[in-house]
């Protein structure tokens, strides 16, 4: 699926500590709808064809032995 991100200039991030998951929005927060799953467990979320948002499960896996500010190891492709 080709898709696009319509606003990263407003970006929000939230990680659910109890579930581990960190949730990245690209403008405002809304209900996507459709979903991708990738093999890396990074779900895309989309409402009419643009990348609204991504989802990181198991996010502290990801970065554990990071230093502060860098990324995690997260690839996915629309």
């Amino acid at each position: 699926m080709e898709a696009r991100i319509k606003n990263v200039e407003d970006v929000n991030v939230f990680h659910d500590e109890e579930q581990d998951i960190l949730y990245i929005s690209f403008g405002k927060v809304q209900e996507a709808d459709d979903s991708e799953l990738t093999g890396n467990d990074v779900v895309i979320r989309y409402r009419k064809g643009e990348v609204i948002g991504v989802t990181v499960l198991e996010f502290s896996k990801r970065s554990r032995g990071k230093a502060l500010g860098e990324a995690p190891e997260v690839s996915a492709t629309a």
